[in-house]
């Protein structure tokens, strides 16, 4: 009994951590987020110094990789995917059925299935926490670096990459609106990634 109420505690802190930082970064500022940022380089800033200033593309790389990896493994201990599968199956027949019911103008059956779309609002409600929990502990590790990137690569302009059929571009220059080189390369490694993590761990879609 005690260690099952110590793992609700773990979770609540765990929880109350992740949404304090996404709120701390959306609502505190710049200031914070360089604060954080400055506060990961003691750990990551001798990674880019093995590795070398002009390599820190590889420093991203191993990043999208840690950050993809812990995401998988969260998504994979703490989802409910055989619910969320029910749900979504269920969500299209009731889709289907209610769209043929409109379109022959069955006036009595569309009055009844109204009734069980109280029900399907209740299961999608449940799917949407199954989401957000993992989403609140997945930021704990990806928000912090994603930070410190972003404060590292403001203070160091100069670092480049060579992109296959765009050539040489500072991570700093921009892709489209804000949208810079840094963050594409970045979240390209993070997808390819994680997708051969969640194939190799099984952890399922929707």
């Amino acid at each position: 009994m005690a260690a099952a109420e110590y793992k609700k505690q773990m979770e609540r802190a765990l929880l109350a951590l992740g949404i304090s930082l996404m709120i701390g970064i959306v609502i505190l500022g710049q200031e914070f987020r360089d604060s954080l940022g400055s506060a990961v380089g003691f750990i990551m800033d001798p990674l880019v110094n093995l590795l070398g200033a002009n390599n820190f593309h590889i420093v991203l790389f191993i990043m999208a990789a840690i950050t993809a990896l812990y995401a998988t493994l969260i998504q994979k201990y703490t989802m409910d995917w055989e619910l969320m599968r029910n749900v979504q199956e269920k969500m299209r027949v009731f889709q289907k059925e209610f769209r043929e019911a409109q379109l022959s103008n069955n006036t009595s059956l569309m009055k009844k299935m109204e009734g069980q779309r109280a029900e399907m609002m209740t299961e999608q409600l449940e799917m949407s926490k199954q989401q957000f929990k993992p989403m609140a502990y997945i930021s704990i590790i990806s928000l912090p670096l994603f930070m410190w990137a972003y404060f590292y690569i403001k203070s160091h302009e100069a670092a480049f990459m060579v992109f296959p059929f765009w050539g040489e571009h500072l991570l700093t220059d921009t892709i489209l609106g804000p949208f810079q080189y840094w963050i594409f390369w970045y979240f390209i490694a993070s997808l390819a990634v994680s997708q051969l993590m969640r194939k190799a761990l099984d952890v399922g879609g929707i």
